[in-house]
């Protein structure tokens, strides 16, 4: 039980430090003078979208975590590791640096890393991976965001 309760603590840690970057690195004058598509989400969105992906994947790696050890946990458990390293990095990317098009390629791996998430992860646990659909959803919807914002404002 103590184990149980020390890995969720620790999965949301980790998803708590992916988290960090995009409270780090934020919507400022910029992103607020880019066109943007009408069908932008309204910027109180995000925040809250993200909370509950975030907590949904946290509960997903920590199902892993606990289920028996195979190959297919511990290869769910790379690529879990992998994506959060590119989910962090969108934000530096698109926020931090103004690099719509690096950002654009990023959530590009992110959205391919997190299929394959979904697909090791239902080998180890159906729960885990249906956990993870909702993130696949938005990040396929920040995907067009970020494809459609680079279109509107090349020079």
């Amino acid at each position: 039980m103590l184990g149980s309760l020390i890995a969720l603590l620790i999965s949301i840690l980790l998803v708590g430090l992916t988290a960090s970057t995009g409270a780090r690195f934020r919507p400022d004058s910029w992103y607020r003078e880019l066109s943007k598509p009408s069908w932008t989400p309204p910027d109180i969105a995000f925040p809250i979208a993200w909370g509950i992906l975030y907590l949904l994947m946290a509960l997903a790696a920590w199902r892993l975590y606990m289920a028996d050890a195979s190959t297919w946990r511990t290869a769910s458990l790379v690529v879990y590791a992998v994506q959060l390293i590119a989910n962090a990095a969108w934000s530096w990317l698109f926020f931090g640096r103004k690099q719509i098009a690096a950002a654009l390629a990023d959530i590009v791996v992110l959205l391919g890393l997190i299929t394959i998430a979904i697909a090791l992860f239902s080998q180890v646990s159906t729960l885990a991976a249906w956990l993870m659909v909702p993130y696949w959803l938005w990040v396929a919807l920040a995907l067009s965001l970020n494809a459609t914002i680079w279109r509107l404002n090349r020079r």
